[in-house]
C-alpha cells in the first residue's frame, strides 16, 4: 500500500462568539487557514469529525467564506468527508452542512443520524476510491444521546473489509477526558468504538488527545480549530491543548499522527490578573501595566481575565474602557473580562459572575433532584437548560426575517431537547 496522506478536524464552530466580531472574525481566519493547510500538505482527503458550524444554519456571512474554502479544496482534486456534530445537526430540518453535501463540496458519512434508541443497524461505509480507504462513522448528538447509537451498531461487514479503515466519530472518549470533564460529560468507551480500524477521527470535547482504539488503531481528537469560551482559548494559548487539525500520513497500514497550529502564536494573548485587595479606582492602572509588560505586537488580541475580591466598591465595565483607547494606538485590541471580580458584599456568599448567578438560578428552577423528570436529574439537567437558555438567546441576524429567526430558534430548542420538529410529527 503506498503512504497516503490525509487530514483532520473537528469542532471548528463557524459563527460562534456571535456577539463578539473580533473574537468571530479570529475563528473564522482561523478554519480557513486549517483548510489551507490540508492543501499545503497536499492531504488527499479531509475527515471533518462534527461541529464544523456553530448552529445548523449559521450567518451566511460566516459560512460562505468556509464554504468557499471548501469548494477550492475540493475542485483542486481532494475529497471531503464530514458527519454531524452536536450543534450543526437538527432533526428534520435542512442544515448547511446538508446544502453544502447536496451541492458535492463534501460527502456525508453518516446520514443516518436519528433512529429510534435501541433499535439495531448496520454500519454503512463507503471507499475512497483514489486510496482505497474505507470511511464509516456516526454523528454527534446533544448531551451524550448519541452512545445508544454505538451499543446497538453492527460494525462487522465494515470491519470484516479488507483494506485500511477509518472511523469518524463526534463524542467525547471516557477513557482519554481529561480531569476537569470527567464529572462534567457523558462518553462512550472504547470499546463502544468498530474494532480493527487503522484510524479513529475523533471530535467534540475540544481538547486535544492522543490514543489507542479498539485493536490498537490510533486514536486522535485534534482539538477546536480556535474555541467557543475563554477557557478553551485560555486552555490553547497555553499549550494544553492544540488549535488546528490533524495531518495523518499512512505507511505500511500503519497511521501517524502531525498536530499542526491554524492560529498563528501570539496572535492572542491571555493575561491573568488577580485584584484582591485593591480598591476599583486602581484597577484601570493595574490592567494597562500588565499588558504592557507582556510585550505583545501590533495585532495582537489581549484577553485579560480579572478576578478577586476588592477591598471596596465593584468594578464596572466601564470602569475599563480607558484600557482600550490607550492600548488601540499601540495597535492592540483587548477585551476585559472582569465577571470575577467581587466587592466587599461578596464575602457573604453572594456570587457576582454572570455564570453563578445563572447557575444558581438554574438550580433554584429545577428544585430539589427527586422532584425532577428524569431527563432533568442532576448536573446533566442543568446543563441541558443552559444550553436551551444559549441556543433561545443568539440574536438576531442583519436581513434575516422574523419568521426566519423563530423558525430557527424552534429548531435550536427541539436540538437541545432532541424532539422532531413540527414538520416531522
Amino acid at each position: 500500500m503506498r503512504p497516503i496522506v490525509f487530514a483532520h478536524l473537528a469542532d471548528a464552530h463557524v459563527g460562534a462568539w456571535p456577539r463578539n466580531p473580533v473574537l468571530r472574525e479570529r475563528l473564522r481566519t482561523s478554519v480557513l487557514r486549517a483548510i489551507e493547510v490540508a492543501s499545503e500538505r497536499k492531504a488527499e482527503f479531509l475527515l471533518i469529525s462534527g461541529d464544523l458550524f456553530h448552529t445548523p444554519v449559521p450567518d451566511p456571512a460566516e459560512a460562505a467564506p468556509v464554504a468557499a474554502a471548501l469548494r477550492r479544496y475540493v475542485e483542486a482534486g481532494h475529497r471531503i468527508y464530514a458527519i454531524y456534530g452536536s450543534h450543526d445537526y437538527v432533526a428534520h430540518r435542512t442544515s448547511w452542512l446538508d446544502v453544502l453535501a447536496e451541492a458535492g463540496v463534501f460527502v456525508r458519512v453518516a446520514p443516518e443520524a436519528v433512529r429510534p434508541e435501541g433499535t439495531a443497524w448496520t454500519l454503512p461505509w463507503l471507499r475512497d476510491d483514489p486510496t482505497g480507504v474505507l470511511i464509516a462513522g456516526i454523528s454527534g448528538r446533544s448531551h451524550g444521546l448519541d452512545r445508544e447509537y454505538f451499543r446497538s451498531m453492527d460494525s462487522r461487514g465494515f470491519c470484516g473489509e479488507p483494506g485500511f479503515k477509518v472511523f469518524q466519530f463526534h463524542a467525547a472518549v471516557e477513557e482519554y477526558l481529561p480531569a476537569h470533564l470527567r464529572d462534567k460529560i457523558r462518553g462512550i468507551r472504547v470499546d463502544d468504538l468498530p474494532p480493527g480500524c487503522g484510524y479513529y477521527a475523533g471530535g467534540h470535547i475540544h481538547f486535544t488527545y492522543q490514543g489507542i482504539g479498539p485493536g490498537g488503531g490510533l486514536l486522535v481528537n485534534p482539538g477546536s480549530v480556535f474555541g467557543t469560551s475563554r477557557t478553551d482559548i485560555e486552555n490553547g494559548e497555553s499549550g494544553r491543548t492544540h488549535r488546528g487539525l490533524a495531518i495523518l500520513t499512512v505507511r505500511d497500514g500503519q497511521a501517524t499522527a502531525e498536530l499542526v497550529d491554524a492560529l498563528e502564536p501570539g496572535t492572542i494573548r491571555t493575561v491573568d490578573i488577580d485584584v484582591t485587595g485593591r480598591d476599583p479606582e486602581s484597577i484601570p492602572g493595574l490592567v494597562l501595566a500588565r499588558i504592557r509588560a507582556e510585550g505583545a505586537a501590533p495585532g495582537t488580541l489581549i484577553l485579560p481575565r480579572i478576578h478577586g475580591l476588592l477591598s471596596k466598591g465593584r468594578v464596572s465595565p466601564l470602569d475599563l474602557g480607558a484600557v482600550q483607547e490607550a492600548l488601540g494606538p499601540e495597535g492592540l485590541t483587548v477585551q476585559v473580562d472582569a465577571r470575577d471580580v467581587e466587592g466587599p458584599e461578596a464575602s457573604h456568599g453572594t456570587p457576582l459572575s454572570e455564570s453563578e448567578v445563572e447557575r444558581e438560578e438554574v438550580e433554584r428552577l429545577l428544585g430539589a433532584d427527586e422532584a425532577r423528570p428524569s431527563w432533568l436529574a442532576g448536573a446533566g439537567g442543568a446543563r441541558v437548560v443552559q444550553d436551551l437558555l444559549t441556543a433561545l438567546g443568539v440574536p438576531k441576524s442583519e436581513g434575516e426575517s422574523t419568521l426566519d429567526y423563530s423558525a430557527a430558534r424552534r429548531s435550536e430548542a427541539r436540538r437541545v431537547l432532541t424532539v422532531p420538529d413540527d414538520d416531522a410529527r
